[in-house]
C-alpha cells in the first residue's frame, strides 16, 4: 500500500498503528484507541498532522490493488470543488481513497467516516483497490507460491 501511496501525488504519508505492531518506512502514530473503531484510528491520524494541512486522503491497508491514479483523481476533484469530502467509487459503490477536509476531522465516529457523507468520484477505469480480510482474499500476486505455504 505504501508503495501505491507513495506513487501518487501525496506529499506526506502518517501510518496509523493499532492492534498489530509494524515497522513502517514511513512516519507513524500508535493509536491507543483503535478498539473504539476505525474512526478512532483515523482521529489519531488526523491529530497528528500540522495545522497547516487543510485535508486529509484516507486510504486503507487492505487495498492492495489501489491505483495510484485514483488517488490524483480524488484529490484533484477535491482541489476543484471544495467540499468536505470526496470519495473514489467503483461501480457507484463508494469505496477508497477519500479526501476529507479539515472541518470533518472533528465530526469523525468511532465506525468511520461513511456516515459523513461524501461526493463519488468515479474511478471505475482505473479499478477496485480490492478488500483483503483474511489471507484468502490476497490477490494472486501477493500470495506466497504453494511450496512456501
Amino acid at each position: 500500500m505504501l508503495e501505491r501511496v507513495r506513487a501518487s501525488a501525496v506529499d506526506r504519508i502518517v501510518v496509523v498503528i493499532g492492534a498489530h505492531e509494524l515497522e513502517p518506512t514511513e512516519p507513524a502514530v500508535r493509536c491507543p484507541d483503535w478498539e473504539l473503531g476505525p474512526g478512532a484510528s483515523l482521529r489519531c491520524g488526523l491529530r497528528s498532522l500540522g495545522s497547516d494541512v487543510v485535508a486529509a486522503v484516507v486510504v486503507l491497508a487492505d487495498g492492495p490493488d489501489l491505483a495510484p491514479a485514483s488517488i490524483d483523481r480524488v484529490v484533484a476533484a477535491w482541489r476543484e470543488q471544495r467540499v468536505p469530502a470526496l470519495a473514489a467509487s467503483y461501480g457507484g459503490v463508494r469505496g477508497h481513497p477519500v479526501v476529507l477536509a479539515r472541518e470533518l476531522w472533528p465530526l469523525v465516529p468511532d465506525d468511520g467516516a461513511r456516515s459523513l457523507g461524501a461526493v463519488l468520484v468515479p474511478c471505475d477505469d482505473l479499478g477496485s483497490p480490492g478488500d483483503v480480510d483474511v489471507a484468502d482474499d490476497l490477490p494472486a500476486w501477493l500470495r506466497p507460491p504453494p511450496d512456501e505455504r
